[in-house]
């Protein structure tokens, strides 16, 4: 795998994913080097791709039918055993589901060989070019992976009421039966727009100058286009390419930090990225605090960020519906405030 596609499956914003929840319970510890392979639709015999498909969609219809108890009954021990995470994506993506019709596509299916769970499992799945990936090819790069049989099961939901969606299964092979390993539930469309609409409006801000609109929506197209976190493909390759090539120098990003003055003080960004937030697509703007305890202090202080901010990037009101400032204090622990664009004044 080369170096763009790593930096791709980590530079992933954690909020840019709650919509998606991973409960993979068998990534464990451990570390060794193993023989790793991956077999796309088109490499495995037809019983295991009919079997692989069949399993996709049941569970699909315990999903769309909000079967938790049935669901966890799949699930293999470990994940079943802390099933609290698939139990609130399931019943919060249950409308989304309901009605809809499931259509899986082709599934992929890795094998890591070996005693020890290995650290970095990566699956190199069809055709590779000279340049990397190709249209039928995808990279799946998974840490502290156990010895065993596994499968990706992606499936597109469309008719529900929520629009588009996709629908992830990581599976396992447990004797002769798929057990369900991990689950990531993910809209498709964010305001309305799929990834393709959320590159053509990136491109038409950066041919007015609105370079920072155009880099955060390259950052949402890059979000909605792949469907599980750590996968990549030759359009998400393609995508970090034009996002590195379009990152504001003054921006947070890659571990740099900007200053932001405002109201006699200096805040410290660590991070900017956009984020859904119910149908809309809201600007996340990230700082450093001492502390954050006096939330009535700190409720000011997220004030003073957002109004600096806009005042500093004006694009950005038309380009997201709110802005959430998040005061980070050393240990991680945060406090934030949402504010409608047209309430700040």
């Amino acid at each position: 795998m080369n170096a763009k596609t790593e930096e791709f499956l980590h530079e992933i914003p954690g909020l840019q994913w709650v919509i998606a929840v991973a409960v993979v319970a068998f990534l464990l510890l451990g570390s060794s080097a193993q023989a790793q392979t991956c077999s796309t639709a088109t490499d495995m015999d037809a019983a295991t791709r009919t079997a692989l498909e069949t399993t996709g969609k049941r569970l699909f219809d315990m999903a769309s039918k909000g079967d938790v108890f049935n669901l966890k009954q799949s699930a293999i021990p470990s994940l079943a055993a802390n099933f609290a995470g698939i139990e609130t994506a399931v019943i919060e993506n249950k409308d989304a589901f309901a009605g809809a019709t499931a259509t899986v596509r082709p599934p992929y299916l890795l094998k890591l060989e070996g005693n020890e769970p290995a650290a970095r499992a990566e699956f190199l799945c069809g055709v590779f070019g000279p340049q990397g990936q190709t249209a039928n090819s995808a990279v799946f790069v998974i840490p502290n992976l156990p010895p065993g049989t596994y499968a990706i099961d992606i499936l597109d939901v469309t008719g529900g009421k929520k629009g588009p969606y996709t629908l992830s299964f990581v599976l396992q092979q447990i004797g002769n039966d798929w057990k369900l390993g991990g689950f990531f539930a993910k809209s498709a469309q964010v305001a309305g727009h799929d990834a393709k609409g959320y590159i053509q409006q990136a491109d038409q801000y950066k041919a007015k100058g609105e370079v920072h609109n155009a880099w955060l929506y390259y950052l949402e197209a890059r979000d909605l286009i792949a469907p599980v976190p750590f996968m990549s493909t030759l359009e998400t390759d393609h995508l970090y390419d034009t996002i590195h090539n379009n990152q504001p120098k003054d921006i947070p990003a890659d571990g740099n930090t900007t200053d932001l003055p405002a109201n006699g003080k200096t805040y410290r960004l660590t991070q900017i990225f956009p984020v859904v937030v119910g149908s809309d697509l809201d600007l996340v703007v990230k700082y450093q605090s001492p502390d954050v305890s006096n939330t009535g202090q700190t409720f000011q202080d997220n004030m003073a960020v957002m109004k600096a901010l806009l005042a500093k990037y004006p694009e950005f009101r038309s380009a997201f519906s709110a802005v959430v400032a998040r005061a980070v204090q050393p240990d991680g622990k945060d406090y934030g405030s949402l504010m409608p664009m047209k309430d700040i004044k």
